[in-house]
């Protein structure tokens, strides 16, 4: 590849960038704050810190919804000012690989090369490679072999799982339920056991903390809004009820890698046995959820060390190293 590469996975909470030019991997909420209708008003994590408490003029969005582009002009939008931050403003040529689900459309998929190809970013190349694939490189799997790999990356609005081999997918299975969903149970949970309305990021924070709660021994401390009283207040949180109201979600997963697991040629079988889960994305890290998909499938759990950002790696990995250039394709030939 030139000089000049990025390699991009979208995500529907976080977009991943990896520069080959200073081989860094940026990380920012895929979010946009847009002013009145039509200006930019803030982007990335900043439009993220205005999230819940912006005035009716100002409309913050996330662009990509359920791991597909829902809003491709905001998209655009974000992928030109994104690429120009890396390049300190200065936009030259390159060539973009793109990271894309396995189990959507043909329509969707080409929406990703589209997304690159109109962003006014001097587009020279454009490759796309299954999501999965650069997931599975990032963790240090070579998966050019034959040896079978089950891949389950947790995200913010779906969870994908997938079996590699050979540089390819066998099977593939998409389903709406990621980090998002655990938030929404968390804030379920809070207004059903005391009556308190709390924001996504509270939930999200909460999420995120449960492990440092429970080797404390302590409740998660969380502001909110009385629905009795209709007034703001603290309330302490046992983290039982925190963890109990995500259990229903972990059972889909772990349900939907059985389903996987049931469909897999025995051969493939054999080797995830052997190997066992491969386990990513930002929400694989909500407690206890490894050990979960451990005890519903009885294989071991792979976690993987850099979990938000191991598609991004495996970019960076195709983009640099010759052998793997073959699991990038192009994809201008595909039937709009």
């Amino acid at each position: 590849m030139a000089i000049n590469a990025f390699g991009i996975d979208l995500g529907t909470n976080n977009i991943k960038i990896y520069s080959k030019n200073d081989d860094s991997i940026m990380v920012q909420k895929n979010m946009i704050a847009i002013e009145n209708k039509n200006i930019l008003f803030a982007y990335g994590d900043s439009a993220f810190e205005m999230y819940e408490k912006a005035p009716s003029n100002i409309q913050i969005s996330y662009p990509l919804s359920n791991g597909v582009i829902a809003d491709i002009k905001n998209m655009e939008t974000l992928i030109k000012y994104f690429i120009a931050d890396l390049q300190k403003g200065n936009t030259k040529p390159a060539d973009f690989l793109i990271a894309v689900p396995t189990d959507v459309t043909e329509v969707e998929k080409r929406a990703f090369y589209d997304l690159i190809r109109d962003a006014n970013v001097k587009a020279k190349k454009i490759m796309v490679v299954e999501m999965a694939v650069a997931d599975g490189l990032g963790m240090d799997i070579d998966v050019k072999n034959s040896q079978g790999v089950l891949m389950v990356n947790v995200g913010y609005e779906t969870t994908e799982i997938s079996i590699l081999s050979l540089g390819g997918i066998v099977l593939s299975r998409l389903i709406k339920v990621g980090g998002a969903k655990f938030d929404e149970a968390i804030k379920n949970a809070v207004r059903k056991e005391f009556s308190l309305i709390i924001g996504g990021k509270t939930a999200e924070a909460v999420k995120i903390a449960i492990n440092e709660l429970e080797a404390e021994n302590s409740g998660a401390i969380v502001y909110g809004r009385d629905i009795v009283t209709g007034l703001p207040v603290e309330r302490e949180i046992p983290t039982k009820l925190v963890v109990d109201s995500l259990q229903e979600h972990f059972n889909t997963i772990v349900d939907n890698v059985k389903v996987i697991l049931e469909r897999t040629p025995p051969e493939l079988a054999a080797d995830i046995y052997r190997h066992g889960v491969y386990l990513s994305g930002g929400a694989s890290q909500t407690a206890h959820l490894a050990e979960c998909i451990a005890q519903g499938t009885k294989l071991r759990v792979n976690l993987s060390e850099n979990p938000v950002t191991s598609v991004a790696v495996g970019l960076s990995k195709i983009i640099r190293e010759d052998n793997y250039k073959s699991v990038a394709y192009a994809i201008e030939g595909m039937s709009k």
